[in-house]
This record gives C-alpha cells, sequence and structure tokens, in this order.
C-alpha cells in the first residue's frame, strides 16, 4: 500500500510537471511586450451613458437608447472620415531614473508608425526629475514627434520640474493645473565623504586613476580644492547645457530669470512664459471627444514571477536610497 502511494504521488507530481513545461513551451514564442490601444471616446460615452441613466425618467431613457443604436448603426455604414483628426495619449510618470522612458520610446514609434500631420500627440507628464542623460532620452523621444511635425502637447497636472520640464519644454503647446509645480531648472550633485571617518579608525583609502580627471570628488578619498573645482565646473556646464536646451525649444521665456533653480506654481509659471495655458489634461481631452478620435497608447510588459520579484526588490532599494539621500556622484536636473 505504501508503494501504491508513492507512486500516485510521484505520478500526479509528474504530470504537473509535465503540464507546466507545456505552457512554457507553448508560451515561449509570444513577445513578452506589447502595445495597448484604447480608444477614450469609448470611454466618455459610456460615463455620460450612465449619468443620463441616472438622472432621466424611463421615457428619456429609453429614447436615448434608441438614438444610440441609431448612431452606431449609422456610423457603421459611413465610411470613415480620413480626415479627422486622431490624438494620441501618452502617459510619463518619472522617477529618478525616468524609468518610464523604456516605455515611451516604444510608445512614440508605434504612434510614428501610423501618425499623419493633421493628427496631435497628448502627453501626460508627472516628474519632478532626476538623472540627466536619462532625461535627455526622455526629452528626444518627445521631439521624434516634433521631427517628423505632428503637433505635440504637454499637460503637467502635478509637477513638471527639473527633468520633467525638460521634457514638457519640447512641446509646441504646454498646459499646466494653476497650481502644478514648473520649472526648477538648474543641477545639483551630492556626495557624501567618510574620509575623516576611516583616518579616525586608521583605515587606509587607495584609488589609482589615469587621466587628470578621471575622479574629481570621492566618497572615501581625500578630496581637494582643485578636485572641488573641477567638479563645479562639470555642474556648471550641465546647467549651461540645460539652459541653452530650454531657450532653444522655447525662445518666449526669458532664460536667465527663469534658471535659478527654483520652481513655480502654473499660475506664476504662465506668468514667466513657461506655459501657454492653465487647463487640466481632463479638460483638454474632454474638449476633444466631440472633435477627435482619442487613442491612449500604453507600452505593456508582460513580467514573469522573476522579473517581477525583482522590480520589486528593485522599487524598494530605489525608495529607501531616495529617503536617505546617499546616491552618490550622480548629477540630477533640479
Amino acid at each position: 500500500m505504501f508503494a501504491a502511494k508513492a507512486f500516485t504521488i510521484v505520478l500526479a507530481v509528474l504530470v504537473v510537471v509535465i503540464v507546466v513545461v507545456g505552457v512554457i513551451a507553448k508560451n515561449k514564442d509570444k513577445p513578452d511586450e506589447r502595445i495597448k490601444i484604447t480608444r477614450l471616446n469609448d470611454q466618455y460615452d459610456d460615463v455620460s451613458m450612465m449619468m443620463k441613466t441616472v438622472l432621466l425618467n424611463n421615457d428619456e431613457i429609453k429614447k436615448l437608447e434608441k438614438e444610440k443604436k441609431a448612431k452606431i448603426k449609422k456610423e457603421k455604414k459611413t465610411p470613415q472620415n480620413p480626415d479627422k483628426k486622431r490624438v494620441f495619449v501618452l502617459d510619463f510618470d518619472g522617477d529618478i531614473k525616468a524609468s518610464a522612458v523604456t516605455s515611451l520610446r516604444q510608445e512614440v514609434t508605434a504612434i510614428l508608425m501610423v501618425a499623419e500631420k493633421n493628427d496631435e500627440v497628448f502627453v501626460r507628464v508627472s516628474s519632478a526629475g532626476g538623472m540627466v542623460n536619462t532625461y535627455g532620452l526622455a526629452a528626444s523621444q518627445l521631439k521624434r514627434i516634433k521631427d517628423k511635425e505632428i503637433r505635440l502637447t504637454i499637460s503637467v497636472d502635478k509637477v513638471a520640474a527639473s527633468g520633467g520640464y525638460m521634457m514638457a519644454c519640447v512641446a509646441d503647446h504646454i498646459l499646466a493645473a494653476p497650481f502644478a509645480i514648473v520649472g526648477s531648472i538648474g543641477v545639483v550633485a551630492q556626495i557624501p565623504n567618510f574620509n575623516r571617518l576611516l583616518k579616525k579608525h586608521d583605515i587606509d583609502f587607495e584609488m589609482i586613476t589615469a587621466g587628470e580627471y578621471k575622479r574629481t570628488l570621492t566618497l572615501f578619498g581625500e578630496n581637494t580644492e582643485q578636485a572641488r573645482n573641477k567638479f563645479k565646473e562639470d555642474i556648471d556646464d550641465v546647467h549651461d547645457l540645460f539652459k541653452n536646451f530650454v531657450k532653444q525649444e522655447r525662445p518666449v521665456v526669458d532664460i536667465e530669470k527663469i534658471s535659478t533653480g527654483e520652481y513655480w506654481f502654473g499660475i506664476r509659471a504662465k506668468e514667466l512664459a513657461l506655459v501657454d495655458e492653465l487647463k487640466t489634461s481632463d479638460d483638454y481631452l474632454l474638449d476633444c471627444v466631440s472633435q477627435a478620435d482619442i487613442y491612449s497608447v500604453k507600452h505593456v510588459e508582460k513580467k514573469n514571477l522573476g522579473k517581477k520579484f525583482s522590480g520589486f526588490l528593485s522599487s524598494i532599494t530605489e525608495d529607501v536610497m531616495t529617503r536617505a539621500q546617499t546616491k552618490s556622484n550622480e548629477t540630477q536636473l533640479s
């Protein structure tokens, strides 16, 4: 009996393993990434219909449903208007490393494959800034849209500061909520130094470099005035590049007045020509519903268990490091 039970258990385990292997093999060739497109007009129509069914009486509801069915039937028979404007909606939620740029580049590529000059790309940017190189790449992705002569509108509902504004200034038209945070055209870099602590405990630290400025300020070595001056020179150079980029993309601003590293709320940002209009993204899209076909475009990555766990650990690590403000030797737009 024991042998029979053991055999049954082993057989059951083998069956499970075979099924799992079969599923993995079946999905092996399927792409891990895809572009998800949602027509937002339908969502607005559904919300409108839901509200009306609550507010209207039964006779009015029946009449409304009849009109809706007639409208759908007519739209199916009527050829699609090729000249009707399309608005492609993207969302960029930025962290310090601008990790969302990975999805942004895929989304922009997908849109550029089908967009016409009559269309528009609408990007909701939310970011307090971060690393120079990654936010520079994010801004370059948005410039691809303008280079194709497709209208680019960027909306700031909460914050587009520093690297976030580097992205926003590329737009043909910038919207901001009245109290959204905008600006902060400056650069910051910070690094702790433990040299005196090491000396106190009689710990030697050695670093060998080739090239006069391969390292300037360091974590553990004794920093010199020459190293500090070089580090400051590098920061000033990044700031100049940032200022020139903003001035090039948005020549209406007084670059010397707004490049002090300060930020402003939307109302003041409009006075300084940092934004063009005070309006939320919700109002803008609601205005577009009757005039254009609106599509949400999202890059979706299918993550396996390993990737999800790795991403979870990565997010925790980043949060801890950010809170402790110990990210060393990383130049950030601020």
